[in-house]
């Protein structure tokens, strides 16, 4: 398949989906594509649940969006897996024209028993290298703001190294709003002898409830002046878009002026803000 690069030359992207629930949100989520498609993203992603629990939604929007003449890479977790079952995963991946995947160690779902037969990403990567080579374009995750379960940065940091080293084909960030800890990241991971693409993950705010709500989660600092700013503007949402937009926009140009690969936004199923800051970036086509 022919790789869509931006007809700028100027900074290629990526766009992540998670798999919809409903036959409604199927719907919804094609027509989002549609208005996605024209930016001629390098690829698109879909994540995947906790212990692989929306595997099939995730496979469904790969497999359609590969239909559609785009490069499409499901996210891959190994918690609860056996050889066995990633060795079948592989293969069926093959038959779909899959090329490429976003490895991951995963959540354990609540009441889950154990981790399987894989307790790190790395030890997935190195399996699916064993296993197949080259046939796949392997992305792995990483923290410019630290792992919230790592030990220390430093720590954190040789995790990163150890799935590079694994066999990882490139990277895509955790998303931020401080440019200086991606730009640190990628310095001190090329210090210590990691040179595959680390490209920034971009999240379009959207919801001020709904990006406290996740940073909170995963770690991701939401800087002092922009939380407050976000909760004076209480239920207007219009303001918190508009805000928004200046916010993300203003960051993905120093991460261009600094030489960041690419841009891999989470576009949380919706189009709107991903277009514009693309266009405000001359970006969109």
């Amino acid at each position: 398949m022919t790789e869509h690069i931006p007809l700028t030359g100027n900074l290629p992207v990526s766009i992540e989906f998670f798999p919809p629930k409903t036959p409604e949100g199927v719907e919804k989520l094609k027509s989002v594509r549609q208005q996605l498609y024209p930016l001629k993203p390098h690829f698109f992603s879909c994540t995947y649940g906790a212990g692989g629990s929306t595997q099939n939604g995730t496979l469904q929007t790969v497999n359609a969006i590969i239909q559609d003449g785009f490069d499409a890479a499901p996210h891959f977790s190994c918690i609860g897996s056996t050889r066995d079952s990633v060795r079948a995963q592989l293969d069926s991946f093959k038959a779909s024209g899959i090329k490429r995947m976003v490895a991951l160690r995963g959540d354990l779902p609540s009441g889950y028993g154990g981790f399987g037969e894989f307790k790190y990403a790395s030890e997935l990567i190195e399996f699916i290298r064993t296993e197949t080579g080259d046939a796949f374009h392997i992305e792995v995750g990483c923290y410019p703001e630290v792992h919230p379960q790592a030990k220390s940065p430093k720590a954190d940091l040789a995790a990163f190294l150890v799935k590079v080293h694994a066999g990882a084909s490139s990277a895509i960030t955790q998303y931020f709003f401080n440019a200086d800890a991606y730009f640190r990241f990628v310095d001190d991971a090329r210090a210590m002898g990691a040179d595959l693409p680390i490209v920034p993950g971009v999240m379009p705010i959207i919801s001020s409830s709904q990006l406290m709500r996740f940073s909170d989660a995963c770690g991701a600092e939401i800087p002092r002046w922009i939380r407050l700013r976000l909760q004076a503007f209480g239920d207007d949402t219009a303001s918190i878009k508009a805000f928004g937009l200046d916010v993300v926009t203003h960051l993905c140009e120093q991460l261009r002026a600094g030489g960041a690969p690419g841009l891999h936004f989470y576009s949380m199923n919706q189009s709107a803000a991903t277009l514009e800051i693309c266009r405000r970036l001359e970006i969109a086509v």
